[in-house]
């Protein structure tokens, strides 16, 4: 198994080792640890090295641990598991990973052999094979392809699974690389196809053409057989921009240009390119929009008066594009948010829209349909009552067909094929994946935390329906807690096999910050509001306590990403309330967030530490800053990503450190691969999974 001794060997990552000032903050005191931000220096290496020579020595050694990563790898691997496709001419694709083949199997087949119990593939491209003839650890990252001709396709691998990735054009008939054709080398780069010899691209142009979040800010138009150096420029964003992008909607009868700034992680501006030039469309600027064949859709983030209605934030609206642009405001109200209701996400169908909902946690479909002037709509059945639901159109310039996606934390997906042009037609079923644990004597249910505000917090609980009543169960609280994401209960095999068949619980805490009920209760835990997530987390935390399920001693947490630095936080907050701390790819040094990689487009979510107002509350959550030499905490783990080139490992590595030179007790791994995901390959996340559980199994119990 790859992990200690490929660190040595890793190439410089110089944009990953972005320029960053080595010197404190004003009137500051000096960071000791900065050194642990540059990625690929050979001393923070083998600091690396070290730690990860620790924990797998206390984690990794015994039998129980490798039985564990077997069984966790053989899910993973499983040939039983559903493998989804997407459309691409009248041909499924699907990319595929198993023992046989880590990296990755690109294939495909026709529907009526996709309904068969074992379809027979094509393989259009193998990951590995082509890996060893490059000498390179590609991930793959996806296809586009230049519709409708459907044989063209622009091919995104990743070096180690980091968010930066090369593209090369890629001709499916001849399931080969197009010689001489378009290439990309590795960037954040944004790319689509105009025509079929001309491609939008938005990438790293050089000194200056990124923004101060790392992406680019230049969009050109590339023609096939010229350089790209020469390509006219479309469109440039601003330096303190997010980033920007463009695409050609290719809708027969409804083409056209799109171009957006995203000028912050929540704030954007929308232009159609016409002759003469970019015609603004007229939204608000924390609106999200899109197209619909004749129709311009808005999902808002605050109210929008409209005319002479006030529109709640949470609205989906519509309006006829064309006279929306000449000056008419008469829009349709597709869905309006109650206050515990929220829109998650809509799609559209050839003729429908396919929109997902949340009723207090619980996902609902609908299918809205323009008739008769007017918008009608029509839900879907068969839902199951805690779990998740979620429609893909499966070609939304040919087809009303869509494959829903149902499951439950006790339930496996189930994957069929609906069409949203005839609601009362039963989803015919085309894939059921097995059940990877056993699910007796579990349940699931739902209940309420009462937080510090008087704020009811909802959590799911899944575990054994009847529990000791001395709060001796070893119990997984998880959360995340931030953009605007909700969590929601779905199948998890892992942590199944892994914690609920040992008849313990798990717990998802549906906390402020998250998207359960609209952008307000996203907005609730913004900047300075920050602790009303924290202070969620531990109202749940607390419930869970209070009603006996566990106590402090059984009860561990866990979470990644923004989701880490909840956890992070819960640990110097509350560290008398948890017994154990898995903490993953986690965000915990707020002084530096901003400077460090992707950072700056988070300002919007967490505030500008350079601002002394803003630092003033901001520190307040910054673990990083909160550690106390005289403070019991529990035992932590950490874990990150050498190649994520989104949150920066220096984070993870600083926090550790300084829990070790306190002398806390702390593990700390970090995988060589893998970028914001943690993992490059099954048998990479087995491993860190394992670690996890096995960390927790040996604390808490």
């Amino acid at each position: 198994m790859m992990r200690l001794l490929l660190l040595a060997s890793l190439p410089v990552l110089a944009s990953l080792s972005s320029a960053m000032p080595q010197t404190a903050f004003a009137n500051e005191p000096a960071d000791p640890y900065l050194w642990l931000e540059e990625v690929t220096g050979e001393k923070p290496l083998e600091w690396v090295r070290e730690r990860n020579t620790e924990s797998v020595a206390a984690l990794a050694g015994s039998d129980r641990f490798k039985a564990l990563e077997a069984r966790v790898l053989g899910i993973l691997d499983s040939k039983e598991r559903i493998p989804m496709v997407t459309k691409i001419g009248d041909r499924f694709y699907n990319l595929w990973r198993d023992a046989a083949n880590p990296k990755g199997l690109w294939r495909r087949t026709t529907l009526a052999e996709y309904r068969k119990p074992e379809p027979a593939w094509e393989i259009v491209l193998d990951l590995d094979a082509l890996s060893a003839k490059e000498g390179e650890n590609w991930v793959w990252h996806g296809a586009s392809v230049l519709e409708p001709e459907d044989r063209l396709c622009l091919v995104t691998l990743s070096r180690g699974g980091a968010d930066a990735d090369v593209m090369r054009e890629f001709d499916l008939e001849t399931k080969a690389f197009v010689d001489g054709g378009f290439t990309l080398p590795e960037a954040k780069s944004r790319v689509a196809w105009r025509t079929a010899d001309s491609l939008f691209v938005a990438t790293d142009f050089g000194p200056g053409s990124l923004t101060a979040s790392g992406y680019p800010r230049t969009i050109r138009e590339w023609t096939r057989g010229t350089l790209l150096a020469t390509a006219p420029v479309v469109y440039e964003g601003q330096p303190d921009d997010m980033s920007v992008t463009a695409w050609r909607d290719l809708t027969p009868g409804y083409e056209r240009d799109v171009v957006v700034r995203q000028k912050t992680f929540y704030t954007s501006e929308w232009f159609l390119r016409r002759e003469g030039g970019l015609v603004k469309i007229e939204k608000p600027d924390d609106a999200t929009a899109a197209l619909h064949r004749e129709w311009l859709l808005f999902e808002l983030r605050s109210p929008w008066t409209v005319g002479a209605t006030t529109h709640p934030a949470g609205s989906l609206l519509a309006a006829d594009l064309e006279a929306f642009l000449a000056g008419n405001r008469e829009v349709h109200v597709l869905f309006t948010p109650a206050p515990r209701t929220s829109l998650i996400s809509f799609a559209s169908t050839q003729n429908h829209l396919l929109v997902t909902t949340l009723d207090n946690v619980r996902n609902r479909l609908l299918v809205l349909t323009f008739r008769d002037g007017a918008w009608q709509q029509r839900p879907l059945q068969g839902l199951p009552e805690y779990g998740t639901a979620s429609c893909i159109p499966v070609d939304d310039l040919e087809t009303d067909d869509f494959f829903l996606i149902t499951a439950s934390s006790l339930q496996p997906s189930t994957l069929s094929l609906a069409s949203a042009a005839d609601t009362e037609r039963q989803p015919e079923k085309l894939k059921q994946s097995p059940s990877f644990f056993d699910v007796s004597g579990l349940t699931v249910s739902q209940h309420e935390a009462v937080s510090k505000d008087g704020t009811r917090v909802p959590y799911f609980q899944i575990g054994p329906e009847t529990l000791p009543s001395d709060g001796s169960t070893p119990t997984l609280l998880y959360g995340y807690g931030g953009f605007e994401i909700p969590l929601l209960p779905g199948y998890e095999p892992i942590a199944g096999a892994a914690w609920l068949e040992h008849r313990h619980v798990y717990v998802i805490a549906n906390i402020r910050g998250g998207g359960e009920f609209g952008p307000e209760w996203h907005q609730a835990a913004l900047k300075s509001k920050r602790p009303r997530a924290y202070e969620d987390f531990i109202a749940v935390a607390e419930d869970l306590i209070a009603r006996k399920v566990t106590s402090p001693k059984h009860l561990g947490i866990k979470g990644g990403s923004n989701g880490g630095l909840l956890v992070g936080n819960m640990l110097t907050m509350r560290p008398d309330l948890f017994g154990g701390v898995v903490c993953q790819v986690p965000l915990l040094d707020m002084r530096r967030f901003h400077r460090l990689l992707a950072g700056a487009s988070w300002m919007g979510e967490y505030g500008n530490p350079d601002n002394p107002e803003e630092w003033e509350f901001i520190r307040g959550f910054s673990p990083y800053h909160n550690l106390q030499r005289e403070t019991a905490y529990p035992p932590v783990l950490i874990t990150t990503s050498t190649r994520d080139d989104r949150v920066h490992p220096g984070h993870a590595r600083k926090m550790a450190a300084r829990l070790q030179e306190l002398g806390k007790r702390v593990l700390y791994y970090e995988n060589i691969e893998g970028g914001h995901g943690g993992a490059a390959n099954n048998r990479q996340r087995a491993f860190m999974d394992t670690l996890g559980y096995t960390f927790l199994e040996r604390e808490l119990e």
